[in-house]
């Protein structure tokens, strides 16, 4: 299995583009000709599974799985998503001193992530703490929100021949995550 930092995520540095779904969808879809990858199978969370549906919907990919894929939303989704994704993060950066103590805290725990999880409550401390300290320190989040809030519904695959798997698991979500 592979996994990707994204440009402007993680480690990786933020490319001009980076800060919009076309951007990161063109940077995925560059590195998968330079390793030569196309085609192979690919799983993504998010922000991740709007891209792998694209690279399918390009004829890139073999077997897909996309989980709450944020470019499936529907209207009152689109809506809703971007005055309260700038909200919680700007509440998030604000407490940033605070969130260890935070995360350890069931009542924490489930005031930080409702958008991001169905269960947040049940979410393990560490794996949360990293979660939000890497949404302040991506210094793509703002411009990508703006841009997937309006952004198109997505497209289906290129060819009938891509195994496509589809899961809604929360109301909205932004995280990226992609397995290759």
């Amino acid at each position: 299995m592979i996994t990707l930092e994204l440009p402007g995520h993680g480690q990786a540095p933020a490319e001009a583009d980076s800060g919009t779904f076309e951007g990161l969808a063109r940077s995925l879809d560059d590195w998968l000709v330079k390793e030569n990858l196309t085609g192979i199978d690919m799983v993504g969370i998010p922000l991740g599974a709007g891209l792998v549906l694209e690279i399918a919907r390009r004829g890139r990919a073999g077997s897909i799985v996309a989980l709450d894929p944020g470019t499936f939303w529907q209207g009152w989704e689109r809506t809703f998503f971007r005055p309260t994704k700038t909200a919680s993060i700007a509440l998030v950066r604000a407490l940033r001193p605070a969130l260890p103590a935070l995360t350890r805290n069931v009542t924490g725990r489930t005031g930080s992530m409702p958008q991001l999880s169905a269960r947040p409550w049940a979410l393990d401390p560490g794996f949360l703490l990293n979660e939000l300290q890497s949404f302040v320190d991506t210094p793509t989040f703002d411009s990508l929100v703006k841009d997937l809030a309006p952004g198109q519904m997505q497209e289906g695959p290129a060819t009938r021949s891509t195994r496509v798997v589809v899961g809604r698991v929360t109301v909205t979500a932004t995280a990226a995550g992609i397995a290759l």
